[in-house]
């Protein structure tokens, strides 16, 4: 037996503290160290009736076999007579089994440079099971990080066991992350690598705010109010849809709270990003108004609603225009966004040019189909006539041709 001392389970306690990894992970990792080193000394590539056994009192490790008793050894590997087998135990019997010690002298440099190697492997494997498993469960959660660093654009976030990477599309424009800096971020994504998993978090993502709104507002907990819809351009503006199951709760007023303090305490949070709190509706026209505000809306006209396609044409006043679409068609593209509805928007007085000009087509495409109507009657006229003149002149060939035979006859 080798003599390990105290040192091993000291280490396994500050292992299993500071990185989760339990005493029973790292003497298994021993024990596989020792066999593997046991194997490669004797030079016996397969021996599965060795093993590594780890007294815990004693603070000894050694190898041993495991043999069956028999009357005649036939392989001295694995079998062992009843003789040897009785100094050994004396109350074994045949086809028992007996564990006999045979870890080689100075095997304790030997098997401590393969411990070492074994071990560092299995701590990596079991830190990175632990992390894989920890957030492939957060994947799609919000959690709270500390920033580290920023490298090639890219912002590292420590989320507790792992640094995770916070790429540049996933952050919010103008945004300076500071070092040290507390941040909420969205756990997107967990990709498995041969080294620690790699954690992709965002800043920008929509999922965000419906877990600051559900953070902030009861009733959506509770799940009297529902969120229906998110859409979001991080840094600038939010839409999200709400609606109520129960009648006598407000959803809009619940997630403005008393005063407006929830949805400024959001806001706060988004680093004042504007914020729309839309009251959905299952009729298409009532939400489409609903999410094109607070811009003021004349009339809603549905051009498609089927699988493939659902088109609607709005017409605004002619001083809502502009607010109806926002700035560089923000408003617009987030009520796209949000209802899932392509709008086209017209002010009052380009929807009165385009009924003209749609108006002024229809005449003319009656005026060329009049006059197509004229042309087609001439030539039927033409042909008639052209007929008339045909037979008339078959009739005086006949009449001739009569005439010519009855003087034949006569003569």
């Amino acid at each position: 037996m080798i003599k390990i001392g105290t040192a091993l389970f000291e280490a396994c306690e500050e292992l299993e503290r500071e990185k989760g990894i339990t005493k029973e992970v790292i003497v298994a990792s021993l024990c596989d160290a020792m066999v593997t080193a046991y194997k490669k000394h004797v030079k016996q590539k397969d021996a599965p009736n060795v093993e590594a056994i780890l007294d815990e009192q004693s603070g000894e490790i050694g190898v041993f076999r495991t043999k069956l008793v028999v009357k005649e050894v036939q392989d001295p590997d694995l079998e062992i007579s009843l003789k040897d087998a009785k100094e050994i135990d004396d109350e074994v019997e045949l086809e028992d089994e007996v564990k006999i010690e045979v870890t080689p002298e100075n095997f304790g440099r030997i098997a401590a440079q393969s411990a070492k190697q074994v071990i560092t492997q299995r701590i990596r494997e079991a830190e990175r099971k632990l992390v894989l498993d920890e957030f492939m469960e957060k994947k799609g959660t919000l959690t709270t990080g500390i920033i580290q660093r920023v490298e090639n654009r890219n912002v590292i976030v420590n989320i507790g066991k792992t640094d995770a990477i916070m790429p540049q599309k996933e952050q919010i424009p103008g945004e300076y992350y500071k070092p040290g800096n507390r941040i909420r971020v969205f756990v997107l994504n967990v990709k498995e690598t041969s080294r620690l998993p790699q954690v992709i978090v965002s800043h920008a993502h929509a999922e965000i705010v419906r877990e600051l709104f559900e953070l902030e507002v009861p009733e959506i907990e509770d799940g009297i109010v529902e969120i229906k819809s998110i859409s979001r351009e991080a840094g600038y503006r939010t839409k999200i849809a709400v609606t109520s199951n129960d009648p006598d709760v407000d959803s809009v007023g619940a997630c403005i709270g008393p005063r407006g303090s929830r949805i400024q305490t959001i806001i706060g949070e988004l680093k004042n990003e504007k914020i729309d709190i839309v009251r959905y509706s299952d009729n298409p026209v009532e939400y489409i108004v609903n999410a094109l505000s607070p811009a003021r809306i004349v009339s809603v006209d549905i051009l498609a609603d089927d699988e493939y396609s659902k088109e609607a044409f709005v017409i605004v006043p002619d001083d809502q225009l502009s607010l109806a679409i926002g700035r560089d068609g923000q408003n617009v593209r987030l009520a796209h966004k949000l209802t899932g509805w392509k709008i086209d928007i017209k002010s009052e007085s380009q929807a009165e040019k385009m009924e003209i000009q749609h108006q002024s087509r229809q005449d003319e495409t009656q005026d060329v189909d009049d006059d197509e109507v004229d042309e087609i009657a001439e030539e039927i006229r033409e042909q008639e006539e052209y007929a008339v003149d045909e037979e008339d002149m078959a009739n005086i060939e006949g009449d001739e041709t009569s005439s010519d035979e009855q003087e034949a006859v006569e003569e």
